[in-house]
């Protein structure tokens, strides 16, 4: 079996979407970082990983905050590999738009340029 890599967690996680839009986690750029160790203490099929993810949210909020978390956390211990998780949910440094990937924003229209075009003004008596 391959070993697990933050690439393939990073993955997995694709999955995982923003409790108000329609985007993954991941494009969004709400996961700041993931660590992957290998856990020589753990029993079943070897290798086994601990895996921990520090993620963000657009913006603070106690009952999306709790479903983000408990998805990921899902996620990752539906993995096979995985035979522990973390999930610590950070504020800083503050989430931007900045952070979305080209999908994302292409999927929100955020890509679009604006439209453009004459706008003719006409003044009174002239």
């Amino acid at each position: 079996m391959a070993a697990l890599t933050p690439d393939a967690i990073r993955e997995a996680l694709r999955v995982c979407f923003d409790p108000e839009l329609p985007v993954n986690i991941v494009d969004l750029g709400l996961v700041y970082g993931v660590e992957v160790h290998v856990a020589t203490d753990a029993p079943g099929i070897e290798p086994r990983y601990a895996v921990h993810v520090t993620l963000t949210m657009r913006a603070p909020n106690d009952e999306r905050e709790a479903m983000l978390v408990a998805q990921v956390q899902n996620r990752l211990m539906g993995m096979q590999q995985v035979c522990r998780a973390t999930v610590e949910l950070t504020w800083e440094p503050p989430w931007h738009a900045d952070r979305m990937s080209a999908a994302a924003r292409s999927q929100l229209g955020l890509d679009r340029p604006a439209k453009q075009g004459l706008v003719t003004i006409r003044l009174p008596g002239l």
